[in-house]
């Protein structure tokens, strides 16, 4: 029981952090304005360039920061078309996405069931020492602690920094924010570069950490789960950090299943976690207005600062 109670805590917050880091990504974008729906790619590219490039350097850091800066190159191409070019955002989004998703099939082939050793795990003395909850919550590698502050400092930028209140600006009224001295386009270009990088990163984290592995396919509906995230999050960060760690939950509920020798076909227990954010998003558009109280208002929206 206890060994299963260390799997369990330990197995949700490994598989909530990658969706942590993408979602929190997404949410910066989201509250600029802009509809981002192109992770699963840039998740997937991050992927394979993170362990591209741990295979020839050993290091999972650089391995994490090339990761990163994959999905800042893909980022860049759907930002150009939807910001300067004015393409919807929808369309653009699922085609660059597609791209994504294409490009980590032709770069990963080379690598294609390959394994890398996993990242150094650095127990937090005395904690990591109580039993059952310190080798299940306190006894990860570094990216895992450093999520959940990372949220922090999110709230915290968003909610009482400059920089969060024009981001929060632009995406409420895009037109007041120009009239004012910001710079739409600039903002809203940095804030796409900047969920690209955190989609980059939580798919490099995917290869090379958790999954230590490269598979094509391996991101498999992520990006999604991501965006949905978002919005059962009500585009806050606190409910953002609760909603990663129920999804990464349900993510590791399939393994536990199987563990326990259930007889249930493996293609519901691979669906669980999808069935999961249907059920969370299908009840939380019950409630039309509670979904409308936080959405920035030009979400989505194609704004134009020379007409």
């Amino acid at each position: 029981m206890g060994t299963t109670l260390v799997f369990l805590l330990s197995g949700t917050l490994l598989a909530a952090t990658p969706l942590l880091l993408a979602a929190m990504g997404e949410l910066i974008v989201e509250r600029a304005g802009i509809l981002n729906l192109s992770i699963e790619g840039m998740m997937a590219l991050g992927a394979v360039v993170g362990f591209a490039t741990i295979m020839a350097t050993g290091s999972h850091w650089l391995a994490l920061g090339a990761g990163g800066l994959a999905g800042v190159a893909l980022s860049v191409l759907f930002a150009g078309v939807v910001l300067l070019a004015l393409g919807n955002q929808v369309a653009t989004g699922i085609a660059v996405g597609i791209l994504g998703l294409g490009l980590s099939g032709l770069i990963g082939k080379p690598y294609e069931g390959m394994t890398v050793a996993p990242m150094k795990r650095i127990p937090i003395p005395v904690l990591s020492e109580i039993p059952i909850i310190g080798p299940g919550l306190f006894n990860h590698s570094a990216l895992v602690y450093l999520a959940p502050l990372l949220a922090v400092g999110l709230w915290w930028m968003l909610r009482s920094t400059r920089i969060g209140l024009i981001i929060r600006a632009v995406g409420e009224s895009p037109e007041s924010a120009h009239a004012i001295g910001y710079s739409v386009l600039m903002t809203r270009f940095l804030a796409v570069m900047v969920g690209g990088f955190m989609a980059g990163l939580a798919g490099a984290f995917i290869a090379t950490v958790s999954a230590t592995l490269w598979s094509d396919g391996m991101i498999a509906g992520r990006g999604w789960i991501v965006v949905a995230l978002v919005v059962f999050a009500t585009w806050r960060v606190d409910r953002l950090v609760i909603g990663a760690w129920l999804f990464g939950l349900a993510t590791i509920a399939e393994l536990l299943v199987q563990g326990a020798g259930i007889s249930v076909p493996s293609q519901l227990l691979t669906s669980i976690p999808y069935i999961a954010t249907i059920i969370a998003i299908s009840i939380l558009s019950m409630d039309g207005r509670k979904m409308r109280l936080n959405a920035p208002a030009s979400l989505g929206r194609t704004y134009n600062s020379t007409a």
